[in-house]
């Protein structure tokens, strides 16, 4: 006697229903994955085919295969037509294919455990299950009954399927390649840093943390990583390029050293050795970086806004700096990710002190990241007047242009003095630390719309890092004070 396929309604999650061990169809498998949740999925199985046409089924590729990017090579076969069948067997599936169908309705009394059947037609299932047992309508519940279904209604897939009509001129059996791109699968860099401040070094472990929630297990596949954001038609995602519109600290600087790794193209690639399985909804680590002893240094730093004032002292952020460079650095290109950084407390125990990531950074950089904020390093910047000023300087300006009949057009111009703005500005930097710092602290918005800020005045010499900012080493003895003084003149 068949056996049917049995339901219990509304009692079983999807993801929590038996079913019986299958053994994958996949054959020799292997993965590229790329950071930007896609992979490209090589799949070579041992097939016979016969002569003319046929109809082939792939099951077990991925869930979220993107179907137009499919090619298949097996020599002597051409392709007709294929097709992904992606309607996977569920329980609200199952339900909604068996409209108009008889099953059979099981209850258990609860009472005597006495189980009773009947036959049912399926009226509906939208929002709830309709069925017709003899002359009466019911709408089952989760305490309804377990319903029995004489098959699996065509079309419906226990797996996701490629079906492949192929055209064979040479029968017989032979490897057949498949390759798909898939989404899905995504990963990324995870940095643990263990920062001596005494010491003035770092050591630095790097994890790979690989992600697959295509919907399909990949067992036993070559694995290998790239690094970087291919163009696959859609946004890149930006924030993983280096700065990624953050703000860059003082110290960041990309390098120009070649790392000692496979490349392909402009990207760099990471194989993960031997063969691995990528389970669906599974999180896996692998590492693939671990220097002791780089050289790295701690250091305080604080923005100030264009005419910021602050009636409270700020506290400056922490600033963890050291290197990628093949001498004195971690020898290597890092992938996008965070750098989660811990420091040994008095007992000797590793501690976390913060987290900030980095985009793909070539080797040879200098990195300098942001891992909190001081306790007891404050800034204090204050505006302390704004006074108009004339320079005694002269400039020539277009103030109208003027036309005439019969005449071609003129532009009259006009002489006006240089208007300037004198900004003083003071910033109180403050240490109760037992020992002295030394504070970058960085004026900002210095880039107005005329391009012509000058600084006439400061108690400590600057340097112009850029257009639009101004940075003074600030230092600061302990338990002490100082107070940096500087004027701006600037045409607004």
């Amino acid at each position: 006697m068949r056996m049917g396929l049995v339901l219990a309604v509304a009692t079983i999650p999807a993801a929590a229903i038996a079913q019986p061990a299958t053994t994958s169809a996949q054959g020799d498998v292997s993965l590229t994955i790329y950071n930007n949740d896609l992979a490209l999925v090589q799949d070579v199985r041992q097939m016979s085919l016969p002569l003319g046409r046929t109809r082939q089924e792939f099951p077990d590729v991925s869930a979220a295969i993107r179907p137009e990017t499919v090619t298949l090579n097996a020599g002597g076969t051409g392709i007709v037509e294929q097709n992904f069948d992606y309607d996977l067997l569920t329980p609200a599936k199952l339900m909604d294919k068996a409209v108009g169908q008889t099953v059979t309705l099981v209850r258990t009394n609860p009472a005597t455990g006495v189980e009773t059947r009947e036959a049912a037609t399926i009226l509906a299932n939208n929002g709830g299950t309709v069925v017709r047992v003899g002359d009466r309508i019911e709408v089952l519940n989760e305490y309804g009954a377990r319903v029995i279904f004489p098959s699996l209604p065509a079309g419906l897939r226990a797996r996701p399927t490629l079906s492949v009509t192929l055209d064979t001129t040479t029968p017989g059996a032979r490897p057949v390649s498949l390759s798909y791109l898939s989404r899905g699968f995504g990963w990324k860099a995870d940095y643990v840093a263990l920062f001596d401040e005494t010491a003035g070094k770092i050591d630095v472990q790097g994890w790979i943390t690989l992600n697959n929630n295509s919907g399909t297990t990949f067992d036993k596949a070559k694995v290998l990583l790239v690094a970087g954001s291919v163009g696959d038609g859609a946004q890149n995602y930006a924030a993983q390029n280096y700065g990624g519109g953050r703000r860059v600290m003082p110290g960041n600087r990309m390098g120009t050293q070649s790392a000692n790794r496979e490349s392909l193209g402009d990207f760099y690639v990471y194989p993960i050795t031997g063969r691995t399985t990528v389970a669906n909804a599974q999180q896996k680590q692998v590492s693939f970086l671990d220097v002791a002893g780089a050289p790295a240094t701690k250091a305080y730093h604080f923005r100030n806004g264009w005419l910021s004032s602050q009636t409270e002292p700020q506290s400056a952020d922490t600033v963890l700096r050291f290197s990628t460079a093949r001498e004195a650095g971690l020898g290597d290109a890092l992938p996008a990710g965070t750098v989660r950084v811990y420091m040994r407390d008095a007992r000797g125990q590793p501690q976390f002190i913060g987290e900030n990531g980095i985009g793909h950074t070539p080797m040879g950089s200098s990195l300098a990241l942001k891992t909190g904020e001081a306790f007891d390093v404050k800034v204090q910047p204050v505006l302390e007047k704004r006074d108009r000023i004339d320079s005694g300087e002269w400039e020539r300006s277009v103030r109208y242009r003027v036309t005439m009949p019969g005449k071609a057009p003129s532009e009259v111009t006009v002489e006006a003095e240089k208007v300037f703005w004198r900004t003083t500005m003071t910033y109180k930097v403050t240490n109760a630390k037992a020992t002295p710092v030394t504070v970058e602290v960085v004026q900002g918005g210095l880039d107005n719309w005329w391009h012509d800020t000058r600084v006439p005045s400061e108690s400590i010499k600057g340097e112009q890092r850029s257009a639009d900012e101004r940075i003074w080493q600030v230092p600061v003895p302990a338990n002490g004070e100082t107070t940096l003084t500087v004027q701006f003149d600037t045409r607004y």
